[in-house]
């Protein structure tokens, strides 16, 4: 892309921000990211934070879930993992890395001791400029998020995980149901429009 396409493309994104109600909210709430409304909604259809919850917050760069969340938890523990360095939140426990890799899962058992009551995903691969193949690979981190569940989540837990609706929805979908009793979608008003993004929310995992 030349340098004069990249520059008009940013300044088009900056425009659409500052015309953004969420956005422009979220600056004035002191809201890392306008994201940040999108777990509000969630939690208020869902009601799966709750004072005494330990969560686990995937994804978390810039912070705004995890900030969401530390309003509302006083009694259990937080912690935010992503791959890029995250601003230090008061109470939270942020851990750079990769889920994936064993060290990272054995920070997370170390920490918690026990298993998760709710585990956050906002994750989405880097965009490559292929709307369809976007898709495909942030599915599949979400299908990597559920899978993941099933192991770290207690016997009733919730996992929130960002999904796109295209040609692997209904893969992901059923891999879902295949572990978790009650599977929805809900796709926030705080969610642009124009996104194809929607939430899984699934809770109450199947007996083994």
């Amino acid at each position: 892309m030349k340098k004069s396409k990249r520059i008009k493309k940013s300044n088009s994104w900056k425009i659409k921000q500052h015309r953004d109600q969420f956005f422009k909210k979220s600056k004035t709430l002191g809201y890392r990211s306008r994201a940040a409304f999108k777990l509000i909604e969630l939690n208020k259809k869902f009601k799966f934070i709750k004072k005494n919850t330990n969560l686990l917050d995937l994804g978390s760069f810039p912070g705004g879930w995890t900030q969401v969340a530390n309003q509302i938890i006083k009694g259990g523990k937080i912690m935010s993992i992503d791959i890029r360095e995250m601003e230090p939140i008061n109470n939270v426990n942020f851990v750079r890395g990769n889920i994936l890799e064993s060290k990272i899962k054995n920070k997370i058992n170390n920490y918690f001791v026990t298993k998760l009551d709710v585990i956050l995903s906002d994750m989405a691969a880097d965009t490559t400029g292929s709307k369809s193949l976007d898709s495909i690979r942030t599915n599949q981190l979400c299908a990597d998020v559920i899978s993941f569940s099933k192991e770290n989540l207690k016997p009733r837990g919730v996992l929130i995980s960002k999904l796109f609706m295209g040609e692997d929805f209904l893969e992901v979908k059923n891999l879902a149901k295949s572990i978790f009793q009650n599977v929805n979608f809900f796709k926030p008003e705080s969610s642009r429009k124009e996104s194809k993004e929607t939430y899984l929310h699934c809770e109450i995992l199947k007996s083994l």
